[in-house]
């Protein structure tokens, strides 16, 4: 029953997002963007990591921190950096 209603819910909010990119004639540019984005991001975590600046601190590199730096930008990144010194 829950998996019913997970892929429905999952069905349904994909082809809304279709709907929306295609209906705003954005095509298939945004999806450059996006990959500008989270190359990015990747690119700042790696140097936050191997800068040497703060050496006890390390942000892995996984779809979650990631995602957030490709959503925040370069705040998400400090954001990242602050929840790692204050949680750990």
């Amino acid at each position: 029953m829950f998996r019913m209603v997970a892929l429905g819910v999952l069905v349904l909010s994909a082809s809304l997002l279709l709907l929306i990119i295609f209906r705003k004639k954005m095509g298939w540019a945004w999806l450059s963007l996006f990959g500008t984005h989270l190359i990015l991001a990747a690119l700042g975590i790696y140097l936050v990591n191997f800068s040497g600046l703060l050496t006890d601190v390390y942000i892995p590199l996984n779809p979650a921190t990631i995602g957030a730096v490709t959503v925040l930008g370069l705040p998400g990144v400090l954001m990242l950096l602050g929840l790692k010194i204050t949680l750990f």
